[in-house]
């Protein structure tokens, strides 16, 4: 079994931090140095890219947190309407996040009159690094402990074994990090590595969310796990697309970017 290590602060002598908010600045920076470095392949001025991380890391928090009140516990924040913007708190989703991130991309990507798909792309493709760091950070604070299970991967809580979901994203988040990495050996039309993203992160999650004991759920299903079918369909839809475009004849150039995509 793999230990519960559990560190919520770390102290520099008068200096207290909170190690959920380090991992997640980290795993964020991560991310956009690795999408920033990536721009340019995909036809993506670099500076468009630091320009819009402000905009879109503001709307991703915001979607975070009205996403958690609205669909997680709103029987609680409607009761104490003042707790809404205390964020330190805790109360954050990630599907609510990318849901922002996706609306201020696109204003964005509009006002400065950049393709929507290469700008999305360049940015997805930092995701999991960052969510491999960020989550991390959910490890080492037992934010979402998992069933009971008796399998070798799972966590050491006080209360028994347990699956760790944010162990367990962490990992998948860096295979697919990895996978990233080795596809990009070749060339790709553009919205390819967004299809892959979206699909195996829509379906990781999808089949994860299974396992959590304390979200809520509307039908069966957690509000994430809606989220993580649009994801998968939204994936489908782009292979889609790309193989209709490869069938009209549209040819890739050495830059793995065609001009039509």
């Amino acid at each position: 079994m793999l230990p519960s290590p559990y560190y919520p602060m770390i102290h520099l002598g008068p200096i207290a931090l909170y190690t959920w908010g380090l991992f997640v600045s980290a795993g964020i920076l991560a991310g956009f140095l690795y999408a920033r470095q990536e721009a340019k392949k995909r036809g993506v001025l670099a500076h468009d890219v630091a320009d819009g991380v402000f905009w879109i890391l503001l709307a991703a928090f915001l979607g975070a947190r009205l996403s958690h009140v609205f669909l997680y516990d709103w029987g609680y924040y409607r009761a104490n309407l003042w707790e809404i913007p205390q964020v330190w708190h805790g109360g954050l989703s990630s599907f609510g996040g990318f849901a922002g991130a996706l609306v201020a991309a696109a204003i964005f990507a509009r006002a400065r009159r950049i393709n929507f798909t290469r700008y999305a792309e360049t940015l997805i493709v930092g995701l999991p690094l960052g969510l491999a760091i960020g989550r991390v950070g959910c490890y080492v604070n037992r934010m979402h402990p998992g069933v009971h299970t008796n399998l070798p991967i799972g966590v050491r809580y006080p209360d028994g074994v347990r699956f760790d979901l944010g162990l367990m994203e962490a990992f998948s988040a860096a295979l697919l990090f990895g996978t990233i990495l080795l596809l990009a050996r070749r060339t790709w039309p553009v919205g390819f590595f967004m299809a892959v993203v979206m699909l195996w992160y829509g379906t990781v999650r999808f089949f994860s969310d299974f396992l959590r004991i304390e979200d809520a759920r509307y039908l069966g299903l957690t509000p994430a796990q809606y989220g993580s079918l649009g994801l998968v369909f939204g994936g489908l839809f782009l292979f889609a697309n790309i193989a209709r475009k490869k069938r009209r004849g549209a040819g890739i150039t050495s830059s793995g970017i065609d001009p039509r995509f």
